[in-house]
């Protein structure tokens, strides 16, 4: 009996410690709960029964690690318990360098679900898209699974492979995906010139660096276009990532204002990010493409520069993470990842289960011609189908570089629907500022 009763002061200053351990979060526990030494007894009954009647001998710390999972993972698909390993794993991955798929999921209506695929990844190069729901890793089912669990079941050394068996919608039957595990490093910040004058900047995750790329790559497309007349800043399958860098990003478009604020129970977790004035000022027309893909961090930049009226949003509705994660280390080198507060647009819109609405709606695969377009096209002659019509001047062998650039530019205007109505609406914005009327 004196064992028992030592078992459980013990249990009982483990988990009292745990609730109150962290001075910047730290709970009334007696004054807001005042029954929680009730639930807390009947923790510790529930263990000692365990440990005592158990068909095997259990491991204390896997159960405690186990109970506290548990907890997290009844809040919501977002907050959840880092064991040491993951915690490092969590440090390692907003650096931007990690042994994965490259593939970014949470949780909906219970399912796992994917955000979106990193570009270039294995995950992106094998087809994955947003919006498939995993229902087996390894031929193992991810119902009682949590993210934490699943993110550690698909990182792993570069080289091992991993089956992934997914639901898509559309698909008459589940989908197999047999992955080669890769790492993954992410060069979050790609631009280039689509037509001179117009510029084009993806942002495909949001990392520690990802504000001082993207200053970077403006300052190349204005220094290659004399000036820069219009941006595409394409957040389309952007996952997300630090806050600190969605705010700078926004704030390199918008000269004062609000970018974005958090709301919580605790006055702490109520904060207010403003743009300041840019020393170099990035005045062009800009259109944002987004998509279902588009979370968290890249919402953010979205929600500001549309509140601001500083861009236009086109593409297709967002994917609607408006929640802040807050991580908290504990003593033993694991830490809890705790949503603590939402976030809300300059207007006071909250991101969460809504995301952000495009200004203009348009699907990225351009919709079928019909049977009569189709001939009606092929039916069409142009010059260069004229026998002996004459050629322009052939390119300097020293363009051949810029050539292939420009060839694959065209190639992805051509496939890319959103692509094309953003650089047609840049081009238009301009015409029209130039047109005069008697």
């Amino acid at each position: 009996m004196l064992k028992k009763n030592k078992k459980t002061i013990l249990v009982l200053a483990l988990l009292l410690l745990l609730l109150t351990g962290w001075s910047t979060l730290r709970a009334k526990t007696t004054e807001e709960n005042p029954d929680v030494y009730q639930y807390l007894r009947l923790f510790s009954d529930v263990l000692n029964i365990v440990q005592d009647n158990y068909v095997e001998k259990v491991d204390l710390k896997k159960l405690m690690y186990g109970a506290v999972s548990g907890m997290l993972r009844e809040l919501d698909p977002h907050s959840s318990f880092l064991k040491p390993e993951e915690y490092k794993e969590l440090q390692v991955e907003t650096k931007g360098k990690f042994g994965g798929l490259g593939i970014e999921i949470t949780t909906r209506d219970g399912v796992l679900t994917v955000v979106s695929p990193l570009e270039g990844t294995p995950a992106d190069k094998a087809g994955m898209q947003a919006g498939d729901q995993i229902i087996k890793i390894d031929d193992q089912p991810t119902q009682d699974m949590s993210l934490t669990e699943a993110v550690q079941k698909m990182r792993g050394a570069k080289g091992t492979k991993v089956k992934l068996t997914v639901i898509r919608k559309g698909e008459r039957k589940p989908l197999e995906f047999d992955l080669t595990r890769d790492t993954i490093s992410i060069q979050s910040v790609k631009w280039r010139t689509l037509e001179p004058g117009y510029g084009y900047v993806r942002i495909s995750s949001f990392q520690s660096g990802t504000a001082n790329d993207l200053r970077k790559a403006l300052d190349q497309l204005e220094s290659d276009n004399h000036p820069l007349q219009g941006l595409v800043l394409d957040l389309r399958n952007d996952p997300g990532g630090l806050l600190d860098q969605a705010v700078e990003v926004a704030d390199e478009f918008i000269d004062e204002g609000l970018i974005v604020y958090t709301g919580g129970r605790l006055e702490n977790q109520k904060m207010r990010f403003e743009a300041h004035k840019n020393s170099k000022p990035r005045n062009y027309p800009i259109v944002v493409l987004v998509n279902s893909g588009s979370a968290s961090a890249s919402e953010i930049v979205a929600g500001a520069l549309q509140d601001h009226k500083r861009a236009i949003v086109l593409g297709e509705p967002t994917f609607g993470k408006g929640s802040v994660q807050t991580v908290i280390p504990l003593s033993d080198g694991s830490a809890l990842r705790l949503t603590t507060s939402l976030y809300y647009t300059p207007s006071g819109r909250s991101i969460q289960a809504k995301g952000i609405e495009p200004d203009i709606l348009v699907k990225r695969e351009s919709p079928p011609k019909t049977e009569e377009e189709g001939a009606d096209e092929l039916r069409r002659i142009r010059e260069k189908d004229l026998p002996r019509h004459m050629e322009t001047e052939k390119s300097e062998p020293g363009d051949s570089k810029a050539g292939a650039i420009q060839l694959e530019t065209q190639k992805m205007l051509e496939q890319d629907n959103q692509l094309r109505r953003a650089l047609d609406l840049l081009k238009g914005y301009k015409i029209m500022g130039q047109m005069t009327v008697k």
